[in-house]
């Protein structure tokens, strides 16, 4: 009897139906088991409905030859109408079951690797037991037989070697002890993330790189940190419970437990458990190499082709156990139609290593000469180098990958102290990009490398049995004997091919849109006026306008005044003091700034204006920005308002005034007889008081903040750029080209005009009256 046959009428309960595995099984029902009706469990997703994300499944391209012209279906939803019932719901929150279900198929879990202990336990532990609760309601007093298949993996079997056999996993774990104390792990690292010296730790770590922010970008960063902490410890906390029992990771060690559950179900309810191996792309249904997003060889295979996976931690000869999808819903297809015994569950290992294994230099050897054949191409570099494999092992491998690291947390300590230019900012973009591959070789090698290196044969007695029992052409249409795939052609000709489709598609994509960020790069976004709205464009002006800072400035406006010994005497005062200015500027830039002012003390301010005019003037638009100048021109056209904010001086922007609206700028306070006290009348405008003094400014006006700009040079004013829609970063600081990148703003680089020096220095006379006491 055929295997429609012996399903023909049947009710099946489908969990995870829009899951790899799970759509896969939903395809083969609805195409080679017509009598077969699906009772599939979705939980609702944002403004979808279970039944809404049921109608997008079955628009897939897969599912489209059921329905339309010449088919018994007109459309999608007829065919959802016949043959599927949705149920909004997920394992967090069994709902009620129908009272007619025949087979229970359970799909659904946590398929992540290294997944929060909690949520493994969640939903691999105790939504298992929730489900197997609600089969036991709805079977209640109804004398119905239901047949419960669970799919696990094989690696449920842990870090064991040799022959594992179709049988109960070996372990004596108490799976409720165990989900408790999971489950009350997040309560317990997050009390253990809010205590003072973790607390002190994510502050002074934020602080270090944003204390010349300011003080609430800091605390933002600090929260962020420990959340972030709290995530990574929950991960490590899973992984390393598993491995101290026994097992690889937290996947299998809840897979294992939630094995457990179900083994004391099985008392009363018929039970198979289905372990497949490590799941890829089809060998022939619903089409060759059809795959749902990446599994765990795609993105190994990938940075391969890509040349950034230089080795493996792998034994040469050690057994990759893939198995290709349409052999496991093949298999559990044969699995739903048998007919287990009460209190004796049913293990079938789908798996190939045992008769038809795929060593791990087999594997290599495939997919390396699929990408010499078909290379990605790097464009003007040509096709990528592709690594050479020695397998010298995971010890070795783990070397390597210290090295790395070690390197480049000494290079990007070092980008980020050197003096920035274009150089700086390319080299910092490189460290970045190293840094993701380093990122990515440590998450798969940690991942991985038990697998990689993992001794084990699953025994596949039970899952030969069943392809053997199939009569007729269900051979073909439910195949589950892995010994007949060709593994090479299935790397070169099947698998290879698919997973690098969509990434070669939008490798074409990424390098058009490339091309035309080169070709705009540095060119802004047009500035448009608006109609409805008054816009603001908002300017730093030393690093940004013009190449200058404040020591530099206040040297512009000392030198003048003095003699050509006095010069060398000033100038040699300032460059022994600088390594303690510049360690102040680090920490706090107000702090700086006022450092910087109080040698301003005993000036008298209308000759610090006077030198400004007939001294400084030319020499400040000089080294003004063409590019600068050209933007402002460009808001005030538009009938922006233009604002100039800087930390400098009142009287050095005197030169720029013609071309800003509003000017603030540091007020330097003075005594009755007019001369400077070397304070300031207020706290200099720096980091968030920027950012404050912007939002207080549109705040009951007609200004719309989401409309208008800011162009800044530096990380301190981070928060006055993301107080604007319009942040642009101007030939920034490592720091802030970072963030810009990341947060995708517009990064431009206004040069100086090649005429000007930052060697040179302003008019060499002395101006009489002094400047200084």
């Amino acid at each position: 009897m055929s295997l429609a046959d012996k399903l023909k009428d049947k009710k099946v309960l489908v969990t995870g139906v829009t899951g790899f595995v799970g759509e896969a099984l939903l395809h083969r029902i609805i195409g080679d088991l017509p009598g077969t009706t699906v009772v599939a469990i979705i939980r609702p997703k944002g403004s979808l409905t279970g039944t809404d994300r049921m109608a997008q499944l079955l628009k897939k391209d897969i599912f489209k030859p059921f329905y339309g012209e010449g088919t018994e279906y007109a459309d999608a939803e007829a065919l959802s109408a016949a043959r599927i019932q949705v149920i909004d719901g997920d394992l967090a929150d069994v709902p009620a079951l129908p009272k007619d279900l025949d087979i229970v198929v359970h799909c659904a879990g946590d398929v992540s690797f290294d997944p929060p202990i909690h949520e493994a336990f969640t939903t691999n532990v105790l939504g298992t037991k929730s489900l197997l609760e609600r089969i036991d309601e709805s079977r209640a007093g109804t004398g119905r037989r239901i047949h419960y298949v669970h799919i696990s993996t094989a690696y449920t079997a842990g870090r064991r070697r040799g022959a594992i056999p179709e049988a109960p996993v070996e372990h004596t774990v108490d799976w409720r002890t165990e989900a408790e104390a999971g489950m009350a792990m997040k309560a317990r690292i997050e009390e253990q993330s809010r205590s003072a010296p973790m607390l002190a730790k994510f502050r002074k770590d934020a602080e270090k790189l944003h204390r010349r922010a300011g003080h609430l970008t800091a605390a933002a960063d600090t929260e962020r940190r420990r959340t972030e902490w709290v995530a990574k410890k929950l991960v490590e906390t899973g992984t390393e419970r598993a491995r101290s029992l026994g097992w690889t990771d937290c996947y299998t060690f809840t897979k294992a437990l939630g094995e457990r559950v179900v083994e004391e179900f099985a008392k009363t309810l018929p039970t198979s458990i289905v372990r497949p191996a490590i799941i890829e792309s089809a060998v022939q249904s619903p089409h060759p190499g059809w795959i749902e997003g990446f599994k765990m060889a795609e993105p190994l295979i990938l940075a391969y082709g890509r040349g950034e996976l230089p080795e493996f931690p792998a034994s040469p000869d050690s057994v990759v156990e893939i198995i290709p999808v349409d052999h496991v819903v093949g298999a559990i297809c044969a699995v739903m139609a048998t007919e287990p015994e009460l209190s004796k569950p049913e293990y079938y290992h789908v798996s190939s290593g045992a008769r038809n294994p795929l060593t791990f230099e087999q594997l290599y050897a495939g997919v390396r000469a699929y990408f010499s054949k078909h290379p990605f191409d790097l464009g003007e570099r040509g096709a990528v180098r592709l690594p050479v494999w020695k397998f010298p092992g995971g010890d070795s491998v783990e070397s390597m990958l210290r090295y790395g690291e070690r390197a480049h947390k000494l290079a990007d300590a070092v980008i980020t102290r050197v003096p920035r230019s274009e150089r700086t900012r390319k080299y910092a973009r490189e460290l970045d990009v190293q840094k993701r591959r380093l990122d990515f070789l440590r998450r798969y090698m940690d991942l991985y490398s038990e697998y990689a290196q993992a001794e084990l044969q699953f025994i596949d007695d039970n899952v030969l049995a069943l392809h053997n029992a199939l009569e007729g052409d269900d051979q073909e249409k439910f195949w589950c004997d892995t010994s007949i795939v060709d593994w090479q052609h299935y790397l070169q000709e099947v698998h290879c091919p698919s997973v690098t489709d969509s990434l070669r598609r939008l490798d074409v994509v990424r390098k058009k849109r490339n091309k035309a960020l080169a070709e705009s790069a540095g060119v802004l976004k047009k500035v448009e006026p608006s109609q409805d709205a008054e816009i603001i464009a908002a300017f730093d002006m030393d690093g940004t306008l013009l190449s200058s800072n404040v020591i530099e400035t206040y040297l512009w406006m000392r030198l003048p005044e003095l003699d050509s010994h006095q010069r060398v005497g000033e100038i040699g005062q300032m460059l022994r003091r600088l390594p303690k200015l510049i360690s102040a500027e680090r920490k706090d830039r107000g702090t700086f700034l006022r450092t910087i002012y109080r040698r301003y003390e005993g000036a008298d301010l209308e000759q610090l204006n006077q030198i400004v005019d007939e001294v400084l003037a030319e020499h400040v638009l000089e080294r003004l920005s063409g590019a600068a100048v050209r933007r402002i021109r460009e808001h005030r056209a538009a009938g922006h308002k233009t604002i100039l904010i800087t930390g400098a001086i009142r009287p050095l922007t005197r030169p720029l005034e013609p071309l800003f609206d509003e000017i603030v700028a540091a007020e330097l306070a003075v005594d009755d007889r007019g001369r400077c006290t070397g304070f300031l009348s207020g706290p200099p405008l720096v980091g968030e008081s920027r950012a404050a003094w912007i939002k207080h400014r549109a705040r009951g006006t007609n200004i719309d903040l989401s409309k208008s700009y800011a162009y800044a040079d530096s990380h301190s004013d981070l928060p006055m750029l993301m107080t604007v829609g319009n942040p642009v970063a101007v030939s920034p600081d490592v720091s802030l080209f970072r963030a810009a990148r990341a947060a995708r703003w517009q990064i431009v680089d206004w040069k100086t005009p090649s005429t000007s020096s930052r060697l040179e220095l302003p008019g060499v006379q002395r101006f009489s009256g002094g400047v200084a006491r």
